[in-house]
């Protein structure tokens, strides 16, 4: 079976603050770890008063230094925000304090609003440069020249894996044509989804990280007791998606028992084609669905998130998703059904 991830936006819920959520996350990416997930990534927003991860390279440090076996990495580093140097240095710390652990995922997105974007990074060109910055990066890693001016340190000669993060066949290029592993955020931006990845495997050169095509896949399991169950957890990430893109973000609101009349019939189709491939369900509708996904589109990796009011109820959520990952595992047929 092909291994599962965690994407955890360290969500602040309605009524809590960061310290909580920063705790949650720790405590999920241990419960992660025990259930055998491979990595455990944290997301770059900034100005989202229900996301917790906005110093992301910090939260890895926490979380990486809390457990001991998963790999932690970013999911991703916004690079249009970050001088390449920098995040360079700071993933370069990183290994050097958890070698062979950490994971440097990038995106071209702001993580925020345009206002926001330009507090943060004081030009505006960042996403013009993306594939320069990029290289630069990569070049970092490098072992140093003699007589390199500037240089990563700690960060040189470190093997630190680049994965390119997107929704678009902008990144799905880039990734092919830079030999890197490509995560496409199925979870919320699915409209994409197949083209990218032809595109990504048709046109991808090898490279010294990596000899063939490697698609990681975001995938959003809400797992229950029940269907029912599932559902109403499902209802805080619904409402706080509509939020967002009606331009009110903020904490993650407690599930509701019927979203009947929460929603314009627009935001509601919005929602039913954004998070369309969201599996919502009992261990029986969940592992139909895991099953269902990975045949349809053959991902190497899937990285699950779910973005649930009560932090018990996600833990068990976690456990059910491994739970349904194994038993797929032990019936390779039933992968791909």
């Amino acid at each position: 079976m092909i291994p599962f991830s965690v994407l955890d936006l360290s969500p602040i819920i309605a009524g809590g603050d960061a310290a909580r959520a920063l705790a949650n996350t720790l405590d999920l990416a241990r419960h992660a770890e025990r259930l055998g997930y491979r990595r455990y990534w944290l997301a770059e927003h900034h100005n989202m008063p229900g996301i917790a991860s906005a110093a992301t390279a910090v939260v890895i440090g926490h979380v990486a230094g809390g457990t001991s076996t998963i790999r932690v990495g970013s999911g991703g580093i916004m690079l249009p925000n970050h001088a390449p140097l920098v995040v360079a240095e700071q993933f370069g710390t990183l290994e050097s304090l958890y070698p062979g652990r950490i994971d440097l995922g990038l995106g071209r997105a702001p993580g925020t609003d345009q206002t926001t974007a330009r507090a943060l990074r004081r030009y505006m060109a960042g996403a013009d440069n993306f594939p320069q910055d990029v290289i630069e990066l990569q070049g970092y890693f490098q072992p140093a020249a003699p007589g390199q001016a500037v240089r990563a340190v700690p960060g040189a000669g470190l093997k630190v894996p680049i994965w390119l993060l997107g929704s678009s066949l902008f990144s799905a290029q880039l990734a092919a044509m830079l030999g890197l592993p490509f995560a496409f955020a199925s979870h919320f931006a699915p409209d994409h989804l197949e083209d990218a990845l032809a595109i990504y495997r048709d046109r991808f050169q090898p490279s010294a990280q990596l000899e063939r095509p490697y698609v990681m896949l975001g995938l959003n399991v809400f797992a229950a007791a029940t269907d029912a169950e599932a559902r109403r957890h499902f209802t805080s990430l619904q409402q706080a998606f509509v939020n967002l893109r009606s331009g009110r973000p903020g904490p993650l609101p407690p599930p509701v028992d019927s979203t009947e009349g929460l929603w314009s019939p627009m935001e509601t189709a919005g929602l039913a084609h954004s998070l369309r491939y969201a599996i919502v369900g009992s261990p029986e509708t969940v592992q139909r669905g895991l099953a269902a996904f990975i045949a349809e589109h053959q991902a190497d990796e899937i990285m699950v998130t779910a973005q649930m009011f009560d932090h018990a109820a996600r833990l068990r959520s976690f456990e059910i998703v491994a739970e349904a990952r194994d038993r797929l595992a032990a019936a390779p047929s039933a992968a791909c059904a």
